[in-house]
């Protein structure tokens, strides 16, 4: 048997439709929750597929396509809808398509109904929300739009389960008798002009695009389709891929000579279709009653409100935030127990030498710094599936869109870079709520310069260090001043980054918000927990492997070469302090101390130790010294590590923290040989800058490689902020030298 039968010996279903149609709760009720998450062939786009038990027709798969408003595309991402509907790839060919319509938008939905009639691919149409129209006034006679449309059409509701077992029905005599649902094209062009544009555009639709498809699609049929497609979907700007120049060509010749003639091409298909369905909808739709205001209108009227809803929304991103921040935190503090008893226990239980600290250090420390992300992650998609299902996320980007387009954007973005003042991982998986790819590209690479949480424990050491804790005017403490702006600071460096790559690296039109706005609705809690779960374990699964290679790596850098030197040197010494101590409680410490110094003094020997004193020559301009730079070097494992590096560089261990006094004044007190300080107010905030513009975070960086399938993306976020942190902090520090701060 070959491979192809092997995966095709199931009958599959697309499911398809607009978003917020509710797709996700049927797929959820029809798979029972029993789905796997994985890529469409060829396309970094995630995807779902589960199983539905039909009495005749057995198992099969259910595909959960992304949704889409149309089969037009203009990114990689919305090329999903049409590959996964027509079935352009061989492995991918579904035997039926179940579309969900929203009852209360029943016309515009209708819209896709028609282009998937027009491929060929056996339908059923389920018109979920049924009962929000008949709340709304208006009857809907399934029977009828079943005769208008050709296919079977059966009125459900998601939410509660209602009419299930009829459309499960329904889909199983479908795939039984394919022609039930698979009539000829319900619309198609008929002036002149637009038959000749897709004529012309049908001789460049290439071959193997007509090879695959749903089952009663001719290859006539399928070459206009495609022909239909492109003439909607390309265009110089479109970011979609695998299409052949003589196509392209053959598109923009028809554009230039369809402008030339003073018509739109688009325009003339989008009415078209439009046009077929308003003069049948009095047949299928009708009005009992003048419809009152919904409660989508009334709440509408508050929240999007200019004033009182973007004041509404700031309460509510606070209260997002704040879970990132520190609802999160007994769950992480629970990880980090978890992982500090597996430590004790493999210091306990294995024989001490190299294995033993790889094993702690190394394996536990890397799993640990992977688990550790997973609460704020969790909540953060938690609260993105909740504002989706609700109908409040379309709000959010209409409400923040006026801002956002100034910068290059549109609204969606805005929550992923709220989200990165918590913790920039799980920002940057936000961004996935964003359909262009050039949107999600710029917002990832600007989502690591806002402050995040693991930057505050750095800038606490250094500001209760550095910074005397004395008030400005008797009223404004400097060093809460210092701290309200790094996070000012942080977040104008990022707007500015967004629209500066946004009008060079990711240069590309102004593409306007279209939105549709759902009814509000209670979230199917649920399908809620279900994507918050997906979603995170797919993080686990894949950006979190290549966090843990990283962990490692850099447990390898800061551990080796082991010196035997060293260790006989602070044996001897431990030696000669049991034998002048008697033992308790001072020996004890006497002992400890030495650990601290010997682990001070190997990481000071070690290859990072080494790079540390390398890359002095290029952080001196900057007023850091090699102690600073093997600080850096330890941070990238996570930011918040440079205070425990710098602690194990400065003989006091690493189980300092930012609030530890004797690292302060370890700091505060550190002299050059000339006995000029090393810390100045100056290098203080000279290294909060750096801080506040590099990419010093493997996790960040990790995240970014999964996300864009590529190490071309992560490698220019790491050099771009890196070099932009080198000049920030050179500016600060040299010219405060210039204007005499010392």
């Amino acid at each position: 048997m070959t491979l192809k039968s092997t995966l095709r010996s199931r009958k599959r279903i697309a499911l398809a439709g607009n978003p917020n149609t509710g797709k996700t709760t049927l797929f959820n009720r029809l798979t029972r929750s029993n789905a796997k998450v994985g890529n469409y062939p060829g396309i970094t786009v995630e995807r779902a597929v589960g199983e539905l038990d039909l009495p005749g027709a057995g198992r099969v798969e259910v595909l959960d396509v992304p949704g889409t408003y149309s089969l037009s595309a203009r990114s990689p991402e919305e090329q999903v809808a049409i590959q996964a509907i027509a079935g352009l790839h061989p492995l991918e060919r579904p035997d039926a398509v179940l579309l969900v319509v929203d009852g209360t938008q029943l016309t515009r939905n209708l819209y896709l109904a028609l282009q998937v009639i027009e491929i060929g691919v056996p339908l059923v149409v389920a018109v979920n929300m049924s009962d929000m129209l008949r709340e709304r006034g208006q009857v809907l006679d399934a029977g009828a739009l079943a005769r208008e449309l050709g296919v079977p059409v059966v009125e459900i509701c998601a939410l509660s389960g209602e009419h299930l077992d009829e459309l499960r029905k329904t889909l199983d005599e479908t795939l039984e008798v394919p022609a039930r649902g698979c009539p000829g094209p319900r619309w198609s062009p008929t002036s002149e002009a637009l038959l000749a544009d897709v004529a012309a555009v049908e001789q460049a639709v290439p071959a193997e695009w007509l090879r695959h498809g749903g089952k009663g699609g001719d290859e006539a049929r399928r070459r206009r389709v495609m022909a239909l497609w492109a003439l909607l979907s390309l265009d110089e700007h479109d970011e979609v891929v695998g299409v052949p120049e003589s196509l392209r060509a053959a598109v923009r010749e028809r554009r230039r000579l369809a402008s030339d003639e003073g018509r739109d091409i688009e325009t003339e298909i989008i009415r078209g279709r439009y046009d077929w369905i308003d003069a049948r909808a009095s047949a299928f739709l009708r009005s009992e009653r003048a419809a009152a205001p919904s409660i989508t209108d009334r709440v509408d009227r508050v929240l999007l409100n200019p004033a009182l809803g973007f004041v509404i929304f700031l309460v509510m991103m606070g209260v997002v935030f704040q879970s990132l921040f520190s609802w999160a935190d007994p769950a992480i503090g629970l990880v980090e127990q978890a992982f500090g008893w597996l430590q004790g226990l493999a210091v306990r239980t294995l024989p001490p030498g190299i294995f033993a600290d790889f094993v702690t250090h190394g394996l536990i420390e890397g799993v640990g710094s992977v688990l550790v992300f997973l609460p704020q992650i969790m909540l953060l998609f938690f609260f993105i599936v909740i504002m989706e299902d609700s109908g409040y996320m379309a709000r959010v980007a209409f409400l923040m869109d006026r801002l956002m387009k100034s910068l290059g954007l549109h609204g969606r973005a805005f929550v992923p870079m709220m989200s990165g003042f918590a913790c920039a991982v799980p920002a940057i998986m936000a961004t996935r709520t964003m359909e262009r790819r050039r949107d999600r590209m710029l917002t990832m690479m600007v989502v690591p310069l806002m402050t995040c949480s693991a930057r505050l424990p750095v800038y606490s050491l250094l500001i209760g260090a550095l910074f005397p804790p004395r008030d400005i005017f008797g009223v404004v403490p400097v060093q809460g001043l210092l701290m309200v702006g790094m996070y000012l600071f942080s977040t104008i460096v990022a707007l500015i980054a967004t629209a500066v790559l946004g009008r060079t690296l990711f240069k590309g039109p102004r593409v306007p918000l279209l939105l549709e706005m759902p009814p509000y609705r209670i979230p199917h809690w649920p399908s809620v927990l279900r994507s918050m779960w997906l979603r995170s374990k797919v993080f686990m699964t894949e950006a979190g492997t290549v966090i843990l290679a990283c962990t490692v790596g850099m447990w390898l850098l800061l551990s080796f070469p082991r010196d035997p030197g060293i260790q006989a040197r602070f044996d001897a010494e431990r030696a000669e302090a049991a034998t002048e101590q008697p033992a308790g409680a001072v020996l004890e410490e006497r002992i400890a101390a030495l650990d601290r110094e010997q682990a001070g003094a190997e990481l000071r020997a070690s290859y990072g130790g080494r790079l540390g004193h390398w890359t002095e020559p290029v952080i001196a301009p900057l007023g850091f010294d090699w102690k600073i730079g093997v600080g850096l070097i330890g941070a990238f494992a996570a930011r918040e590590v440079f205070v425990g590096t710098m602690g194990v560089v400065y003989g006091m261990g690493d189980r300092v923290d930012d609030q530890s006094v004797g690292l302060r004044r370890r700091i505060s007190e550190e002299a050059h040989a000339d006995g000029r300080p090393v810390y100045t107010p100056l290098v203080g905030l000279s290294l909060m800058v750096f801080f506040a513009l590099a990419c010093q975070c493997m996790s960040t960086v990790a995240v970014v490689k999964r996300e864009t399938k590529s190490y071309r993306w992560p490698a220019f976020l790491f050099a771009y902020t890196g070099i932009l942190a080198w000049l920030a902090s050179f500016a600060v520090y040299q010219g405060g030298r210039l204007l005499g701060f010392g």
